[in-house]
């Protein structure tokens, strides 16, 4: 066997995108999650994170959780993957949900399985400094076995809208610990923070499965043996609909604030160096974003009976309307 049979990659393609839905409303009025929007006139932000789980594992242990809702845009952008590696969850429930059933369903296939937690709506202008980073941060993998590695992108400016780590010590092993989690923070304490060695917070992780999945036990015990226990049931009785009738039940549990904060121990940091790396979660980061122009070697467009909607179209249609109605 070799050493890479059990990195899986989960790309998470659920979210409604609502921060960005000014440049994301397409003319017909329909809102369009940013995953499944294009930066230029290119591949959706989505084709750009399975690039990048691709680079790490193959496509039959390579995972994307998406919404009900939104199959009109993924299933021709998923095509390429196998039918059971496309988790559906009908409805948004937050983020640690959002996670969980698809790490159940994993686990049940590799009890072994190393996990990259990949999010679908990022631009990276340097993409083989990231992957470089990823590969380090798996290889580590194999000797913390009960750690979980969040990747810390050097700050590039001063951001307040982002999430920041800010590390401890060095553990000797090429990581840091983490003494806190910020979220947000006022410029003032972001400058600080980034004098101080705070990296910013890119949702990007890497894990064994298992160590992931003890993080969601340490704090929603109930909801993990209920959703553990619908998957079983639904295994024995196909087309039941057991996990779609807990989700109606579950409460809105978010990753960061209700499973992360307050764990701080259980992880570790690695820095990334700056990667021109880039959530666009606000329409200002879009617009920086549009005026580096594409990144050198940015794929090509892809076939779909899908025509995916341009972010940079969208900001020089809307900068005609303002102009039109400035005038």
């Amino acid at each position: 066997m070799s050493e890479t049979n059990n990195v899986w990659a989960l790309v998470l393609a659920a979210g409604e995108g609502s921060r960005l839905k000014s440049l994301t409303t397409a003319p017909s009025g329909t809102a369009v999650p940013k995953q499944f929007c294009s930066l230029f006139d290119g591949p959706p932000l989505l084709h750009e994170a399975l690039r990048r789980a691709h680079a790490l594992t193959e496509a039959s242990r390579t995972c994307a959780i998406v919404a009900e809702q939104h199959q009109r845009w993924w299933q021709d952008a998923l095509a390429t993957l196998p039918s059971d590696n496309v988790v559906v969850q009908p409805r948004n429930c937050g983020t640690a949900i959002g996670i969980l059933l698809p790490l159940l369903r994993i686990l049940a296939r590799d009890p072994e399985a190393r996990l990259v937690l990949l999010p679908s709506d990022h631009l990276v202008q340097q993409e083989a400094v990231l992957a470089e980073s990823l590969t380090a941060a798996l290889e580590q993998l194999k000797w913390r076995a009960q750690e979980t590695l969040l990747m810390g992108i050097e700050p590039e400016e001063a951001d307040p809208e982002l999430g920041y780590i800010l590390p401890g010590e060095s553990d000797g092993r090429g990581a840091m610990t983490v003494a806190r989690f910020v979220e947000k923070p006022p410029l003032a304490q972001t400058r600080e923070l980034i004098r101080a060695g705070g990296l910013w917070n890119a949702f990007i992780i890497v894990s064994s499965a298992r160590a992931l999945l003890e993080l969601f036990q340490a704090r929603i015990d109930p909801i993990v043996a209920a959703m553990q226990a619908a998957i079983d049931y639904e295994r024995g009785h196909p087309g039941v609909g057991a996990v779609a009738a807990l989700y109606e039940e579950l409460p809105t549990v978010d990753f960061s604030r209700d499973i992360v904060a307050g764990q701080e121990g259980a992880f570790r940091v690695l820095a990334v160096p700056k990667c021109g790396w880039s959530d666009l979660g606000t329409p200002k980061r879009v617009e920086e974003a549009l005026r580096k122009g594409p990144r050198p070697g940015a794929s090509a467009r892809v076939r779909s009976g899908v025509a995916f909607l341009s972010l940079a179209a969208q900001h020089h249609r809307l900068r005609m309307l303002h102009g039109a109605l400035s005038a």
